[in-house]
């Protein structure tokens, strides 16, 4: 039996301008969707009508299908449909379990191909007006997730660790444990270190808090997913770039 095509998709941050045009190609073909959480409606719009789509999104405690029933579906589907599209947020290969949808449909014998798309990781920060990265302020960055797999005996991120060796820390889904993030960094950077939170960046209603490390609880209750936050003092460049707004 021929089985169909999946393509596993980034479809950016969540501005739909931000998607890429090889994205868009395979949407307008698709046959199947299998769509997350943070998928602009705009971006569904370019499906063909007769195109099946299917939410599949994640929130914290909140889970449409699990991964596996998910990677089961996309099987199920390539036996019946000659495109199906896993259409992620952001880019399907940074901690968008991407790569484990591949690997299972790869191991039974389904054709992939990933299309890559916008990261939040950096596209969130810029148009809050942060350069990740500056010739006097920021030479290094590490990109940490606040949530690690629940089957993991032991967190293997050490937070402290890591802050203390980069000139930027970008952290992902670091909401839910704003104030321990907070507390454990105190413990190995100056209290005066600048801090932004970025919430559903991209978005219209983007939404972008500036502090520091010393007095980031008078901000903590505002910390609603989908946020990152960006640690180091290339945060103050903002204030050059886009001013306090």
């Amino acid at each position: 039996m021929k089985l169909g095509k999946v393509y596993i998709i980034g479809a950016g941050p969540g501005d739909p301008g931000l998607i890429t045009v090889k994205a868009l190609e395979i949407i307008r073909k698709a046959d199947v969707i299998l769509y997350d959480r943070l998928i602009p409606n705009e971006v569904l719009e370019y499906a063909p009508k007769k195109c099946l789509l299917i939410y599949v999104g994640k929130e914290k405690g909140k889970h449409q299908y699990t991964q596996e029933e998910i990677n089961h579906m996309l099987l199920r589907y390539s036996k019946s449909y000659n495109v199906v599209v896993r259409l992620k947020g952001g880019d399907p290969f940074i901690y968008g379990r991407g790569e484990e949808e591949m690997l299972f449909l790869n191991m039974h014998g389904v054709e992939t191909e990933i299309i890559p798309g916008v990261s939040s990781v950096y596209a969130a920060p810029a148009y809050a007006g942060i350069p990740l990265t500056n010739r006097e302020l920021s030479s290094s960055i590490a990109i940490i997730t606040a949530q690690e797999a629940y089957h993991k005996k032991h967190r293997r991120v050490d937070i402290r660790k890591i802050a203390g060796n980069v000139d930027t820390l970008v952290i992902l889904m670091g909401a839910s444990k704003f104030r321990e993030i907070i507390n454990e960094l105190l413990g190995v950077l100056d209290k005066d270190t600048p801090l932004a939170v970025i919430i559903r960046g991209t978005y219209d209603n983007q939404k972008v808090y500036i502090a520091n490390l010393g007095n980031a609880m008078t901000i903590a209750n505002k910390v609603k997913p989908p946020a990152i936050i960006v640690i180091g003092e290339i945060v103050k460049f903002r204030s050059y770039l886009i001013g306090e707004r």
